[in-house]
């Protein structure tokens, strides 16, 4: 039990510094949202680890790749925050649905019931929590809505920008995070969990 352990927590303390690597990665879609929202893949590390060891594990993958982050980020914890709380409820409630069902349905049902929490609760933090600290700390609120409204010019609040906006992206986020995972759980799993 203590050498299964010791593995966990050297292969957890792994995929957080690849989901750091993979955080640094990241790549703006400004054509679909605004620019400083950027896609990266630094939640499947913390999806296959949580499929495969537990979802708290998971969510420590989650937090080790934030913690990293901070060291290099530029929104002063701010989107590191954002993105551990959002991350660890998309790979705990994964995680979660499929610890009861190991099957493929139940890692499929668990990938789209994170990936859909991850999208609802994006909303509300960022409605009332991680934008209006960046408002009062890096751009103000008229600003973000008007990168919003560039793309459509229709969007001139906040919560219509962020359903608009933010929680499909989120909820394509988890999906794709999802499919990758789905393509290479398979032949990583038996490393992972020390099985010849």
């Amino acid at each position: 039990m203590q050498k299964q352990n010791i593995r966990n927590i050297a292969v957890t303390a792994i995929m957080g510094a690849i989901g750091f690597v993979l955080m640094m990665l990241e790549f703006p879609i400004s054509f679909l949202i605004p620019s400083f929202i950027k896609f990266d893949f630094s939640e499947l590390p913390a999806l296959i680890t949580a499929f495969s060891l537990g979802p708290w594990w998971g969510v420590l993958v989650c937090f080790i790749k934030n913690a990293l982050h901070l060291f290099v980020g530029t929104t002063a914890g701010v989107g590191e925050l954002s993105n551990f709380v959002l991350g660890a409820i998309f790979v705990y409630a994964a995680g979660v649905v499929y610890k009861k069902n190991k099957t493929r349905r139940g890692a499929l049902i668990g990938a789209l019931v994170g990936a859909a929490l991850m999208a609802v609760i994006s909303v509300a933090t960022n409605y009332f929590f991680v934008y209006p600290i960046y408002a009062k700390m890096l751009i103000p609120m008229d600003a973000i809505v008007g990168m919003y409204s560039t793309i459509l010019p229709f969007v001139d609040n906040l919560l219509e920008a962020l359903l608009i906006f933010n929680l499909p992206f989120n909820l394509a986020k988890g999906l794709i995070d999802a499919a990758v995972c789905f393509l290479i759980y398979k032949k990583l799993s038996p490393i992972l969990k020390s099985k010849k």
